[in-house]
């Protein structure tokens, strides 16, 4: 920007000194017509600009050839009347503005206004009245002017700044007043720039003081002209002028309806629980004040009359307690035919039981044939978004025609080791320190294919490298960092970067480098600066990826062993290159892996021995301990877990088959899911088979398999149906990561169900065969003969019988005497439904509160050195990430497609794509776009301006010369059809240079895709920045507003536009991310909804078990805004994992009560009836299964997760599964049961409970086998 600055040297601006500050006095007369500079006397160098000789003299007419120039560059004003400059003066001018012109020639405007002023300076017959020339020098005889002051009115200086602040220069993506006025603020500013003394700007000191004493002095009387001037020939585009722009509409952002500061869902969550609770008080209240009214009055009537009972009114009592008089008398037909189906079941894999073993194993090991086929997929892109969706269609279109995004090397260098006092991080010292380190890394090579840094980096300009430092303000040239100048030439350059460009040309903005000194606005004061090295980057497998990835490698040592040397200088230095997220993210798997295999292995010997217990007591060991080694099943606990094993790698192996790629989260979390269900499934079948064993003990194995496998397979049927249906659903989504999942767990949960009932239940028959035949768990050919009586009158059976019957655990005789009586008492009744209640409206209250997003810093290890990086990146760097409108199939050869995309022209649409980009611009809190848009289209026509002579050129004459019709801002002479083509390719390969600065190459080689067999344009983009986006949910919001504004330019303009940005494509999920969780969860609930009837048989009952799964889903999300978790495709999973568990929970509760064992409801208490006793005979049944099997092995292996390194399980898993436990055991132990009683629909004749005789003797059996201490007579509520 030489030239710019060289108009201040070539007009010989300023002004007479007055004698005050020297002896001589330059301009001794001020009046109208008199000069106070004319014509050059030289330089003050060898490469120095001209500088004006003194002249004091008048003005003098111009010949014709001077008035001819004039006229031209300054306007018709010029026609007329003596002037104060010669011809080589003008000719200087010209040549100087010409740079200024390619800037601001878009704004009629502004450009009068600059052109005026140096026009006015130059060349009016007035000068002596508004310059006084100060100091000069003497060389070869002449008087050269070395310093001048110079009087600008208030008016024009502040008319001419602000008919030049907005506008922009597209190129660049930036204002125009950071290139002719230093970024200035105020026009003071702007005049302190064009008048400072430097090198590559004005060759003299010129002041501009605001009050002159010096008599007869006094600014012009010129008016500037406004950017939205009256003049239509002067109104400048709504790009570069706001108020000329059409407002667009207010944008309503979603989730803003609140009553207050609460959000609407949550003020209707506290009221409606807050009005039903006072209307229950209320009710309660009543009912307790007309009890007692009641009470009262029917004591005085007991007075009138003798309440004494007969003695012959007990003969008729029946002999069954209370609860046996409403028990089921009904059956239901699909329970009949899966426990009939389930029986046959059983006995076939007991009967045949080492056949059905070899078969279940050589059919699991077929399947897992496929994991030689086994891949996972760690590219984030292909995890998160769907191939078809518009996402991936977009960046794969943005990839295929303007290449894929550069590739990123980046660094920060910080001084705050002293936290307290953060220091600057630029020193000499460092700055030549930091100059090496550059030049170390262009000498680097890759280890394996020898590239350098010169082979991989994006040159624009076919030259220089992308390399965004500090140094660059240096030229990287250790020469120019001076010692005592080096802060003023920092300085200097940020604010003018334009007279400090780098050697790829792009000027460089300090935000993009300097970082921590908002406060100071020193930035020799900033207390961090940031090194990019911009790569080209090409297609995944690619030779030339490879080679960016190797050369990457050596980067990313080099840096490692920087932050060493950073540390000796008391600077902390963090870095991240294109490679380093994907392998710090794997590196968190295998640091993962660890402590989930902990995790499980601490679960399966939880497992294992638990099982062992439910027929061996401490009584029992104590009388006799050699029967530990026979009663033990941890054989069986370790077979149950196999099988679940046995599953899963069946279900990978399957999928594997069928080309379903697996994901890091398929490894970490099915084995979770496949353990929940399946060892709650082992435990209520083992329960079950030895309550079978006491009650009928005189039947063969295969038949006591049988009616425990009647018993329990429905209730298996039931929970594995709708998990499986429920993990099936996310098969529908789009997202692949989400959707391999369900598929992948989907298929492990139904095989292990189908393994649990036909392997489990072979290997329960032959280890209840080493049981009764008192052979060593673990070592089955050695028999325990002291573990065993021989008892005559077996049924004909002289096999072995223990010598006591087992007893309840003591957790089965909690729940039954303690628990379960106390849960389902009226007053406790109350008291849990209005805690589950009021949580429930906490959690709905808190839905709103869920944040969107997963931060990178979260899915790495922490000691990863990443961490330091994002965390540098938020807090120092002041940029966003560039973000690309995108048009497909724009026909830009026709006029009025034209006019819908450019900006700068009178006849382009008020709404076009770029004026739209620009009003968003300006609202940039909603709109998230913070620079100004390179249009390409508005610049390749000012580069076809005949006025811009060092542009378009054709045979040495500007292309538009002297053509008919002329090039005007009004579009009518622009090329159109294959000439616009034509014009568009030379404008595209134009090199971009300090004589064009508007030449398409550096700024729009790449970003125009021209169709030349149909002269359209398949692709092109429109370039602009992101504000900077500091958390999850201004990334979030950015996309979202990005996608709103491209949805508007398409309704404006009709044309097919898209936004793109490099972090797009991950962002994505988040856009339907809430409503596919709504569907997906609400889909999972009204699945629940149709199993539970179906299989139940009571529509009310499924309704309760839906309602208690979604009130323990909707805790877990409110929960998880407590936790500080926030919704992505990780915790969606988990959502997903969390339904399927709750049913787990559930099922096994909701169908004992439909399905009542008659065994446990003659046990109920007297003063349970109806649904209460069944309510009863459900927890007494499975509550200790349900505990014991899923509870406390999902407590034990998510302790163990407490310890894991990663903030990923910690945050996603840990407090999650934590939840889970929490919410799903609290509401089917807890909340259901009443629930249950209050509102359960109508049970059914459980088939294996009655079977007349037989098994009414059975159950007495049962019944004389338990000791007289664990009845549950009503005489019992004495002890």
């Amino acid at each position: 920007m030489t030239k710019i600055s060289g108009v201040v040297a070539s007009g010989g601006l300023l002004l007479t000194t007055l004698g005050s500050v020297a002896a001589t006095v330059y301009t001794p007369k001020h009046e109208a017509g008199r000069c106070a500079i004319r014509g050059h006397c030289g330089s003050k160098s060898f490469f120095g600009s001209q500088l004006p000789c003194v002249d004091n003299g008048p003005a003098e007419e111009p010949d014709a050839d001077l008035r001819r120039q004039l006229t031209e560059l300054c306007g018709p004003k010029w026609d007329s009347g003596p002037v104060c400059c010669n011809v080589e003066q003008v000719d200087a001018l010209k040549s100087n503005l010409k740079t200024a012109n390619q800037i601001i020639a878009t704004c009629p405007a502004c450009k009068d206004n600059f052109f005026n002023m140096f026009c006015t300076f130059t060349c009016s017959p007035d000068q002596s009245l508004f310059i006084n020339v100060t100091k000069t020098m003497e060389k070869n005889g002449k008087t050269l002017v070395t310093e001048l002051d110079q009087l600008i009115s208030e008016q024009y200086g502040s008319g001419f700044y602000n008919s030049c602040k907005d506008v922009k220069f597209g190129p660049t993506n930036s204002r125009a007043m950071d290139l002719i006025g230093g970024g200035a603020k105020n026009y003071t500013e702007l005049l302190r720039f064009l008048g400072r003394e430097r090198f590559g700007g004005s060759p003299f000191q010129i002041n501009f003081p605001q009050s002159y004493a010096e008599p007869g002095m006094k600014p012009l009387p010129m008016k500037p002209k406004k950017c939205n001037d009256e003049d239509a020939n002067f109104r400048c585009a709504c790009i570069d002028c706001p108020a000329v722009c059409p407002e667009l509409p207010d944008v309503e952002e979603a989730g803003s309806c609140h009553v207050g500061a609460l959000p609407c869902l949550s003020f209707a969550s506290i009221l409606t629980y807050s009005l039903l609770l006072f209307m229950c008080v209320a009710t309660v209240a009543g009912h307790f004040a007309w009890s007692r009214h009641s009470q009262r009055r029917s004591e005085r009537l007991r007075l009138l009359t003798d309440a004494a009972p007969s003695d012959d009114e007990d003969e008729g009592d029946l002999t069954e307690n209370g609860a046996m008089f409403d028990r089921p008398q009904s059956t239901y037909i699909v329970n009949t035919w899966c426990d009939a189906a389930f029986s046959r079941l059983g006995h076939m894999a007991a009967r045949f039981s080492a056949l059905t073993i070899v078969g279940s194993t050589l059919v699991v090991l077929l399947l897992s044939a496929g994991w030689f086929r086994f891949e996972i997929e760690k590219e984030p892109a292909r995890l998160w978004v769907s191939p078809t969706s518009p996402a991936a269609q977009e960046k794969t279109f943005f990839d295929d025609n303007f290449g894929p995004f550069y590739r990123t090397e980046k660094i920060f260098l910080v001084n705050d080791l002293n936290s307290s006092a953060p220091a600057p991080v630029l020193s000499y010292d460092t700055l030549l320190w930091w100059i090496d380190v550059e030049s170390s890394v262009q000498k680097l090579k890759g280890p394996k294919y020898g590239s350098t840094l010169q082979d991989l980096c994006l040159k624009p300009t076919g030259d220089g490298c992308v390399i965004q430092s500090v140094s660059a303000y240096f030229q990287g040239d250790p020469e120019m960092v001076d010692r005592r100048g080096w802060k003023d030439r920092l300085r200097e350059c940020t604010d003018s970067p334009v007279a400090c460009r780098p050697e790829y040309g792009q000027p460089l903005e300090p935000n993009m480098i300097l970082g921590g000194y908002s406060k100071s606005g020193d930035p020799a004061e900033a207390t961090a600066m940031t090194v990019t090295w911009v790569l080209n980057n090409y297609p995944e497998g690619s030779p030339e990826a490879d080679r960016a990835m190797d050369w990457e490698e050596a980067m990313k040592d080099r840096l490692l062993t920087l932050q060493d040397e950073a540390r000796e200088r008391n600077l902390r230095l963090s870095f991240s290159t294109e490679i380093s997220l994907e392998q710090e993210l794997n590196k968190s798997t295998n640091t993962d892996a660890k402590i989930i295999v902990i995790s499980y292995i601490i679960m399966f010997l939880y497992a294992s021995l638990a099982l062992g217990s439910t027929t061996l007591s401490f009584r029992d060991l104590m009388r006799n301990p050699a029967i530990s080694l026979v009663e033990s099943k941890f054989t069986l606990g370790v077979a149950g877990i196999v099988i679940v094993l046995m599953s899963i790698t069946a279900s990978i192996g399957l999928f594997s088959w069928l080309g379903l790629k697996a994901t890091l989260i398929i490894v970490d979390v099915i084995p979770f899911i496949v353990l929940a269900v399946g060892v709650d499934n082992i435990f209520l079948i083992v329960h079950e088979f030895e309550r079978v064993n006491i009650s009928h003990p005189d039947d063969v194995v295969e038949v006591r398999i049988s009616r425990a496998l009647g018993r329990m397979g429905p209730s298996i049927l039931f929970s594995a149906i709708t998990e499986t249906l429920c993990f099936a659903l996310g098969a529908f989504v789009g997202m692949p990561a989400v959707r391999n999942f369900a598929i992948y767990a989907a298929g492990a949960v139904f095989i292990n169900a189908i393994l649990q009932v036909t392997m489990f239940v072979s290997v329960l028959t032959l280890n209840q065969i080493r049981v009764e035949d008192s052979r060593a768990d673990c070592f089955p050919c050695v028999q325990v003969k002291s573990a065993r009586i021989h008892l005559n009158g077996n049924g004909g059976s002289n096999g072995a019988r223990f010598y006591d019957a087992p007893v309840e655990s003591m957790l089965q005789q909690f729940i039954r005497k303690t628990y379960a009586p106390r849960l389902l008492g009226k007053k406790t009744k109350a008291v849990v439904v209005a805690i589950f209640l009021g949580i429930f409206a906490a959690g709905l209250a808190l839905l709103p509160e869920v944040e969107l997003g997963l931060d990178q810093r979260v899915a790495i290890p922490d000691d990863s050195y990443l961490i330091p990086y994002f965390n540098d990146l938020y807090d120092y760097f002041d940029a966003g990430p560039p973000v690309y409108f995108v048009t497909r199939e724009f026909n830009g050869t026709q006029r009025e497609q034209q006019q819908k995309i450019c900006s700068r022209f009178t006849t382009c649409e008020q709404l076009s794509l770029t004026n739209i980009l620009e009003q968003e611009r300006k609202r940039e809190g909603v709109s998230y776009i913070s620079s100004p848009t390179a249009g390409w289209m508005d610049d390749f026509f000012q580069w076809l301006n005949p006025d811009n002579e060092g542009c378009c050129v054709d045979r040495r004459k500007p292309c538009f010369w002297r053509r008919e019709p002329e090039w005007n801002i009004t579009l009518a002479g622009m090329p159109e059809g294959d000439e616009f083509v034509r014009y568009l390719q030379k404008f595209l390969t134009a090199p971009t240079n300090e004589d064009c600065p508007l030449a398409g190459q550096a700024s729009y080689g790449s970003a125009v895709v021209v169709d030349t067999e149909r002269d359209t344009i398949r692709a092109s983009h429109f370039r602009t920045m992101h504000s900077p986006l500091r958390s999850q949910q201004d990334f979030i919001k950015a996309q979202a507003s990005a996608r709103r504004i491209a949805r508007d330019i398409g309704a404006s303009t009709g044309l097919d536009v898209f936004p793109y940005s490099v972090f797009y494509v991950f962002f994505d999920q988040y856009a339907t991310l809430v409503s596919l969780t709504t569907t997906l969860l609400g889909s999972a609930l009204a699945i629940i909804l149709v199993v539970s009837s179906l299989l139940l048989g009571s529509v009310p009952t499924a309704a309760v078990v839906t309602l208690t799964v979604a009130m323990a889903l909707v805790d877990i999300v409110g929960a998880m805004a407590l936790m500080g978790v926030s919704l992505n495709a990780v915790s969606l999973v988990n959502l997903i994992i969390c339904v399927g568990i709750a049913v787990e929970f559930c099922a096994h509760v909701a169908r004992a009560f439909m399905f009542p064992s008659r065994t446990f409801m003659e046990r109920a208490k007297n003063r349970f009836r109806g649904r209460d006793a069944r309510a009863w005979t459900a927890l007494a049944n499975v509550g200790a299964s349900v505990f014991s099997g899923i509870t406390v092995t999902k407590v034990l292996g998510v302790t163990v997760l407490a310890f894991t390194r990663s903030k990923i399980f910690e945050i996603y898993y840990f407090r999650v599964w934590v939840a889970l436990v929490v919410f799903a055991a609290s509401h089917a132990l807890v909340f259901l049961p009443v629930a249950l009683s209050l509102l359960g629909g109508e049970g059914y004749v459980d088939p294996e409970s009655e079977g007349g005789l037989e098994e009414d003797l059975a159950s007495r059996r049962y019944r004389a086998l338990v000791p007289d201490g664990l009845s549950d007579s009503e005489d019992e509520a004495e002890d």
